[in-house]
């Protein structure tokens, strides 16, 4: 109820007033079935504003911390992530992949769509970033087409760090559903998860026009700051 009400009531109204979403190749997304949206992801606005323009209800997965938070701080993330589809997942165990994934096939076996982002976190410079093969595992065991998407500015908008957000029209592009039933039976080869995550990154890069490189993007962000010279 949360999710429709900030979608339609309290939230996305305004956000549709204020931001005047452009959205190209919305046909292409399916009105009924399971199905897996891929997207890139530019900033922490991603999660809001992919919901807001697909009429269907979008599941994504996230730490479960985002929903344990103390103080009004913690209240107002977790009315964000509950309000915006989130399932929370118990990162602990060395299971977090796995729990993932369960998750999402739980939604897609219900007919559901679910939401996720291939390169695992946010681009650190607008880029696109080697994908990881859990959307391969999620397309080959559900058996969903998978819709590749990309916000086109939203690292303009709200840049990481950045919390109030620029004032602009925001872009979203959905490209043509791609099926992977050659694959049927596959599920759990490393060498047929990484073409298929390798197919659906190459889609999203000639969507978004941005740049391809083929490293996780996580491994950037974990590299040292390199220390200014005197």
């Amino acid at each position: 109820m949360l999710y429709w009400l900030m979608k339609y009531v309290i939230l996305g109204p305004w956000l549709r007033l204020i931001f005047r979403p452009h959205v190209e190749g919305f046909a292409h997304l399916p009105a009924t079935g399971p199905v897996i949206l891929a997207s890139n992801h530019l900033s922490f606005s991603d999660s809001i504003f992919l919901p807001l323009i697909v009429p269907r209800r979008v599941t994504f997965v996230a730490k479960a911390e985002y929903f344990t938070g103390k103080g009004v701080k913690g209240w107002l993330t977790r009315l964000f992530f509950v309000g915006t589809g989130t399932l929370p997942i118990d990162r602990s165990g060395g299971r977090a992949a796995q729990a993932a994934l369960d998750a999402q096939l739980a939604v897609l076996r219900a007919g559901g769509v679910a939401g996720i982002y291939p390169e695992g976190t946010r681009s650190p410079d607008g880029r696109l970033y080697r994908g990881k093969t859990g959307v391969a595992r999620l397309a080959l065991e559900s058996g969903a087409p998978v819709v590749p998407v990309v916000m086109l500015n939203l690292d303009e908008i709200q840049p990481p760090g950045k919390l109030v957000p620029k004032v602009a029209q925001v872009r979203i592009r959905f490209g043509a559903p791609l099926d992977f039933s050659r694959y049927a039976g596959l599920a759990g080869d490393r060498f047929v998860e990484r073409a298929v995550t390798d197919e659906i990154m190459y889609e999203l890069m000639e969507l978004s026009g941005r740049e391809y490189v083929d490293i996780y993007a996580q491994k950037i962000k974990n590299q040292p700051a390199t220390p200014v010279p005197a």
